[in-house]
């Protein structure tokens, strides 16, 4: 059946979010990232975009997503055309969908986006060429799949394939976090065993997952979880007043050593970056031995490098 994501053959023609992707997909895009790990950290690589262009066409600031992306394709040997928004014709008032085409005409087929309206990356999506393929880089609170699927394997990589054994402990903004959702539904289709979200009652999404656990206190989100996941405070997508003071929000909800010494000792924390130290997250546990925010940034550039192998190999139209 043809969905957004599929093609008429039933192959994955743009990466739009991980809500229906499903186990099976979710795991050979593992597999296929994991395999790819020792050329994203630089050896020699096969060169399956050789020819091929992918445009880096972001409407927001970046840092790890916009590199990885231009270094997961410059080592799977595409070129690459890092769009600058503030001197491109957008700033003129071009329409998205107008700039999409004007790059699909010379001779670009590889887009990956990130923007501010949560809709956006799927209207390029629809608009796009029949050889066109579209990867989702964050689309306002909607989704960050790519970040969804290195989080799941980093997680992989340390707890094992067994996600039903797992519990999973997502704290911090989660209203307003698109990395929260993406991680919500890979998780989800990985048949985590127990998962909870938690955060101040204003910053709790109104939507709800089935098996799901909603918690009202960090303390109880963090008791016995496998898996920390801690997220950045999003000033700039909420209104004002949702958070009294930064001062309150570390001292109720922030990640400190002991808050994480109520998880499993041998837990991992997570983070998807930038981070606010001493907001959200104390320097001892960014930095400390059951940190993997780091393996996550490396991560990174593998599962891109997948994404974009298996996005560029499907079959043509």
């Amino acid at each position: 059946m043809e969905t957004p994501q599929l093609d008429a053959a039933g192959d994955l023609r743009h990466l739009l979010t991980l809500d229906g992707l499903g186990r099976e997909r979710i795991t050979t895009l593992l597999d296929a990232a994991q395999a790819l790990r020792p050329h994203a950290l630089g050896r020699v690589a096969a060169q399956p975009l050789a020819g091929r262009t992918v445009v880096n066409l972001f409407f927001e600031n970046s840092t790890r997503t916009r590199s990885s992306f231009h270094l997961a394709a410059r080592r799977l040997g595409a070129d690459v055309l890092d769009f600058d928004v503030g001197s491109s014709s957008a700033r003129k008032g071009e329409s998205l969908i107008d700039t999409l085409r004007n790059l699909e005409a010379m001779g670009a087929d590889l887009f990956v986006v990130r923007h501010s309206e949560s809709a956006a990356v799927a209207a390029l999506a629809a608009a796009a060429a029949p050889a066109t393929s579209i990867v989702n880089a964050g689309d306002g609170r909607n989704a960050h799949p790519t970040q969804g699927l290195l989080d799941l394997l980093t997680i992989r990589q340390h707890k094992g394939s067994d996600f039903g054994a797992l519990t999973v402990a997502i704290v911090g903004d989660i209203a307003h976090s698109r990395v929260a959702r993406s991680d919500i539904h890979g998780l989800r289709a990985l048949g985590v065993g127990t998962l909870r979200i938690a955060a101040p009652a204003n910053l709790l999404p109104a939507e709800r997952w089935p098996g799901v656990e909603i918690c009202h206190d960090v303390d109880s989100a963090l008791r016995d979880a496998d898996v920390v996941i801690a997220l950045r405070l999003q000033r700039e997508r909420m209104e004002e007043g949702l958070v009294d003071s930064l001062d309150g929000y570390w001292r109720d909800w922030g990640l400190t050593p002991p808050r994480l010494r109520l998880a499993r000792p041998d837990a991992i924390v997570m983070h998807p970056g930038p981070m606010n130290r001493g907001v959200e997250i104390d320097d001892a546990v960014a930095d400390g031995a059951q940190s993997v925010i780091l393996a996550q940034v490396a991560n990174g550039v593998a599962v891109r490098m997948a994404i974009l192998a298996q996005l560029a190999n499907r079959t043509a139209p």
